[in-house]
């Protein structure tokens, strides 16, 4: 983990996350110096979602449509946890301490009340809590590199279950370690498993909006 006197280049920031367009990588303050309350400033302050990697802020990005997939998923995902008074379930904005100097935004998270004292929300705006399920809505901007490094940490910190959402395929990556994986096409239906026994929803539901192909996008602006 990179010290807070450490100075970080652009290309050691390549070399861990992939190409990531240079847009994302927060500059000031200097990448490898940046700390937990630097990303709660950003977000109070500029309305703006950075995760921190060893002292880097880098800039959470999503687009409409996967916005719109990680709502949608949170609400079926958030009524299930409900009705069976599970836990709760947080969104796109819900950051997270994994462990020192490292904050995660999942698009959505679970966690149960045996992880919650008291069956208390936690009221810190970067609480040191580890979700039971995490789930990323992979967009054109995130590298492989990049989300294969989140999952081994999302794993290494405790984390039992991760989903990726890939809307281009319109399937959704089931994790149950680093290394072991199902997918679940649009055509199928998704489990919950140990994590959330007994939900299930058929991914029809969740792809059920059309795409639109960026050739039509440019067609309409014409």
């Amino acid at each position: 983990m990179a010290s807070v006197t450490q100075q970080i280049t652009v290309a050691d920031i390549l070399n861990r996350l992939g190409p990531v367009p240079i847009a994302r990588v927060r500059t000031n303050p200097p990448p490898g110096q940046a700390t937990e309350q630097d990303v709660i400033d950003a977000e109070v302050q500029e309305n703006r979602l950075f995760e921190l990697f060893d002292g880097v802020l880098l800039e959470k990005t999503m687009g409409f449509y996967e916005s719109y997939l990680a709502s949608l998923l949170g609400q079926f995902l958030g009524a299930f946890v409900r009705e069976h008074d599970l836990g709760i379930v947080a969104g796109a904005d819900g950051m997270l301490k994994l462990c020192q100097g490292q904050v995660r935004i999942p698009d959505v998270s679970y966690v149960s009340w045996s992880k919650l004292p008291g069956r208390r929300v936690p009221l810190e705006p970067i609480p040191e809590l580890v979700p039971d399920l995490a789930i990323e809505v992979i967009s054109k901007h995130n590298t492989e590199r990049e989300m294969s490094r989140k999952l081994g940490e999302y794993f290494d910190a405790g984390v039992r279950s991760v989903w990726y959402v890939y809307p281009s395929t319109r399937t959704i990556r089931v994790f149950h370690s680093a290394s072991r994986h199902d997918d679940v096409t649009a055509s199928e239906t998704l489990h919950g498993g140990e994590i959330l026994p007994g939900f299930q929803l058929p991914l029809a539901q969740l792809f059920a909006a059309p795409l639109v192909s960026e050739s039509e996008l440019e067609a309409d602006s014409d």
